[in-house]
């Protein structure tokens, strides 16, 4: 977001979007400080993506996110920050012993498969990506710590939701819905049995809101935020549930990606004990609300070249962002 003549300006809905880049400190600086609080999305997403150019991935999620952390710091009451981490910083958990099923892996380990990974496991930076959020991650702990921001992290599993454009490499879920809408196959790295929680994206807006309300009881902590083994499936079961709301999909396999966690699934508990959160959506429901929405953006755009265009145009904007 940027106020290009460092001025807060407001339309009459109390609304203004501008668009910028988080690796641009006037940018940061001239919007920053008129904020009451700040959800920080803005990243480089793609793991492939950070390893083909993690010279960007780094300016992008590191540099980006200090910059945002300095502007705070100069701010005479700064604002409350809710920074999006991942659960890429637990590294692969290649230690985890798991139990391979006829449809998805699971721990050996009785208290990780009823409630998840905690916040004490040790955190363990794969991948360039998993490195730059995990350098912000660290950077907005340090800086509630050393310079007492009001600040916390959100070190988010599956988001999934109406409005999400996936890719293969961000959003799968929402990817799995569209590549079912445009009849084309769903494409499986591994072998689909990997499991992840599934947090619907309404629910993590309560998230979202609760940090804000609740801050000095989670000001420089790290918490865990997805669906929690309450609600987790793995890939194969995920496809299954668009096939109860689309019909068949084709289904094809490709190698495992690197450092791909088989399991993981968010212990939330931490998190509900501080602000009274859970996630509520199950994943039936979310699935059935994504593919409703996805459903009716589809013929939307069909009937639009202009749309189309402008769509795309987004995409490449986001992919920047």
């Amino acid at each position: 977001m940027r106020i290009c003549d460092g001025s807060p300006r407001r339309t009459e809905k109390n609304l203004q979007v501008e668009i910028a880049d988080v690796r641009d400190l006037a940018a940061v600086g001239s919007v920053l400080p008129f904020a009451s609080a700040v959800f920080h999305l803005a990243a480089q997403t793609a793991v492939t993506t950070s390893v083909t150019d993690p010279e960007r991935d780094f300016d992008v999620n590191a540099r980006g996110t200090l910059n945002v952390l300095e502007v705070m710091r100069a701010c005479s009451k700064p604002p409350v920050l809710v920074f999006t981490s991942t659960n890429k910083v637990y590294g692969d958990l290649a230690d985890l012993e798991l139990r391979e099923t006829e449809i998805r892996y699971e721990p050996i380990d009785l208290a990780i498969q009823r409630e998840g990974i905690s916040e004490a496991r040790p955190i363990g930076f794969h991948t360039p990506y998993g490195c730059s959020k995990g350098t912000a991650d660290q950077y907005v702990l340090e800086y509630a710590r050393s310079y007492q921001l009001p600040a916390t992290v959100f070190r988010m599993s599956c988001i999934y939701g109406p409005h999400q454009m996936g890719t293969e490499d961000q959003g799968w879920v929402a990817h799995f819905v569209r590549r079912a809408l445009e009849q084309q196959s769903i494409c499986v790295y591994g072998d689909g049995k990997q499991v992840r929680d599934l947090l619907f994206v309404e629910d993590l807006v309560d998230a979202f809101l609760l940090a804000r309300e609740h801050i000095a009881d989670v000001q420089g902590q790290p918490f865990n935020i997805g669906g929690s083994s309450k609600h987790a499936a793995s890939l194969l079961d995920v496809i299954e549930h668009v096939r109860q709301v689309h019909g068949s999909c084709e289904v094809e396999f490709d190698a495992w990606r690197p450092s791909d966690q088989r399991y993981y699934v968010s212990d939330t508990r931490r998190f509900q004990a501080a602000t009274g959160w859970a996630p509520r959506t199950d994943i039936a429901s979310g699935i059935e609300q994504l593919y409703a929405w996805a459903a009716q953006h589809r013929k939307a755009v069909r009937r639009s070249p202009q749309r189309v265009a402008a769509a795309a145009e987004a995409g490449d904007r986001n992919q920047a962002s």
